[in-house]
């Protein structure tokens, strides 16, 4: 480019002229960065170039898209959980009857409307109104339920106790209430208790209505269940002898078992209690027990109350209107036997563990293990509770066909749970 040369004599510098070539030269790139420096003020000021703005809308456009498509399915997927819900509803009868169905009658509409309570708005428990109980399961039914309610008002019912009762079994539990006054039967010949708890009783005492027989001794030739052979004949029959003498290993006796409660037993629960003979052999001892029983082919909640025992009317798919840790003894027999899912046993079994206190018992009388799961089952089940094994007998009967049976006996002790 030429030469540049610097002399330092008189204190001032003095450069020689630079060439043609490399004036040019610098011409050249003074322009270029001009031309530069354009171009780049020109691309941050002006509008975008139509390709780039394309490409610019079709991203745009696809994001627009891709969030309606997620806005679809989140919609659909909402959509598909409400039905779902609303199926769950519709097949265990959580919705509320529609009281505008003109098939409904009067009297349930009058039931299961709401009360506004007359003071107004509680202050305690901040509720307004009066709610009606009615079993989840009742507008599944709602033919039987329309039947049952229809009634004259402050008159007579109508013999349908086994109406009521084959709603119950059907999951309608609690029945709506009703305002008709129920058939009066004079209990002519009743003797007082305690002498009540062993007599054989007047046919006349006892409704009969929906039941094949119609007498006492019709009950007494027939098994009617596991637990209830001749359970009528309270004289003559082996009732007499149920809880005081063993006919195997299986059958305990109460004088035991109440000595394993270290005198601690003051109230118990019965479940499927046949004709009572278990609370009037514990009502000698001083043990009051509440029996839960239906009249499935018999009378059995009469029965029991004319012996001067306490009967409750309720099937074992209830929850036991009881409060937690009551009971000092539950005693159940095959009435805890439940078919189908292992659930349902499980809830019932976490039921009798909330009434029963801590320390209390819980006397399995003669459980029919029909095979070897159902035993398997029922075991892990009592252990999952944790409950103490003070007698566990597992025995075979033969039945009236030749056939062995397992059952299973056991007495167990609820822990004291932190």
């Amino acid at each position: 480019m030429g030469s540049v040369s610097l002399k330092i004599g008189d204190g001032t510098a003095r450069f020689n002229r630079a060439t043609l070539c490399s004036s040019a030269v610098n011409l050249l790139m003074l322009f270029s960065i001009i031309t530069t420096n354009l171009f780049a003020l020109y691309a941050f000021t002006s509008s975008p170039e139509p390709e780039h703005h394309s490409f610019h809308l079709s991203h745009q456009k696809n994001i627009s898209l891709i969030s309606e498509q997620v806005s679809l399915i989140l919609r659909e997927i909402d959509a598909s959980q409400k039905k779902l819900t609303q199926m769950e509803k519709d097949l265990l009868g959580y919705e509320s009857i529609d009281l505008s169905d003109p098939s409904i009658p009067t009297e349930l509409k009058n039931f299961l409307q709401h009360h506004q309570l007359p003071l107004g708005k509680d202050s305690r428990t901040g509720i307004t109104e009066m709610v009606a109980s009615v079993g989840h399961s009742c507008g599944k039914s709602l033919d039987l339920m329309a039947q049952f309610m229809k009634y004259k008002v402050n008159g007579p019912c109508p013999e349908d106790w086994s109406l009521g009762q084959r709603l119950i079994l059907q999951g309608c539990e609690p029945l709506p209430r009703r305002r008709c006054f129920a058939k009066s039967i004079p209990k002519v010949g009743l003797l007082p208790y305690p002498n009540s708890l062993w007599k054989n009783f007047s046919d006349s005492i006892f409704s009969w209505s929906g039941i094949g027989c119609k007498n006492l001794a019709c009950l007494n030739s027939k098994k009617l269940n596991r637990d209830c052979a001749g359970c009528f004949d309270l004289v003559n029959g082996y009732e007499k002898g149920k809880f005081v003498k063993g006919r195997g290993k299986n059958d305990f006796l109460i004088e035991d078992v109440l000595a394993l409660g270290s005198g601690g037993t003051r109230i118990g629960f019965d479940i499927g209690g046949g004709s009572g003979t278990f609370a009037a052999r514990m009502a000698e001892k001083n043990v009051t027990v509440v029996t839960a029983t239906l009249n499935v082919d018999a009378p059995f909640s009469e029965f029991i109350a004319a012996r001067g025992l306490f009967p409750i009317y309720l099937s074992i798919n209830h929850r036991f209107p009881f409060y937690d840790n009551g009971f000092d003894l539950v005693h159940a027999a095959n009435g805890l036997d439940i078919s189908g899912r292992q659930e349902k046993l499980e809830f019932l079994m976490f039921d009798i563990d909330r009434i029963l206190r801590a320390g209390g018992l819980f006397w399995l009388d003669n459980f029919l293990c029909t095979s070897d799961e159902k035993k398997k089952v029922l075991t892990r089940l009592i252990e999952q509770f944790g409950y103490k094994k003070l007698k566990w007998v597992v025995g075979e009967r033969i039945n009236g066909g030749g056939n062995s049976e397992v059952y299973l006996s056991a007495v167990l002790q609820k822990p004291v749970r932190v």
